[in-house]
């Protein structure tokens, strides 16, 4: 029998997941309107409304199946709840990188990452070698700019 992987999220992840889910649940009837009033002109086969729409519902029922999947399988972290001397997920880190600057990062899920604002999946390079690590511990990553190397200075859970 198939296992079902959990998939560690922040609770603000979670909750930004319910919205979208929400607003794509409510785009459903505009898009059913739609698809009548494209079907009301008449011939379908060289119909771009009708098409466009039908091409749109597909999509918002794509995109409700596989958020309530996310959501199914969500297993809500609180950094604040955690302690310890290793990086895990939702761990803030600091590093030093290679010119003595620093870094900082969050370890968060995959649907929340945004390196911009300093949010990295578990599951990047950069996450994937993060993990487990420890204060003063070094580590290389792999990308595609090329290998990068960093010093872990400090671990928090905020």
């Amino acid at each position: 029998m198939a296992t079902v992987e959990k998939m560690p999220m922040l609770a603000e992840g979670y909750e930004k997941l319910h919205a979208d889910l929400k607003r794509l649940k409510e785009e459903r009837p505009q898009i059913v309107d739609a698809i009548e009033e494209a079907r009301a002109h008449g011939d379908l086969s060289e119909n771009a409304e009708y098409h466009a729409a039908k091409e749109r519902q597909g999509q918002i029922e794509a995109s409700i199946a596989d958020i309530e999947d996310k959501l199914s399988r969500a297993q809500i972290i609180d950094p604040t709840e955690l302690s310890g001397d290793k990086i895990v997920f939702g761990a803030t880190v600091t590093l030093m990188d290679e010119d003595d600057k620093p870094v900082r990062y969050q370890i968060v899920g995959q649907t929340e990452a945004d390196a911009k604002t300093g949010r990295i999946s578990y599951n990047s390079p950069l996450g994937r070698a993060l993990i487990g690590r420890r204060v003063d511990d070094e580590v290389e990553v792999s990308v595609p700019a090329g290998d990068r190397y960093y010093l872990v200075s400090r671990i928090e859970f905020i």
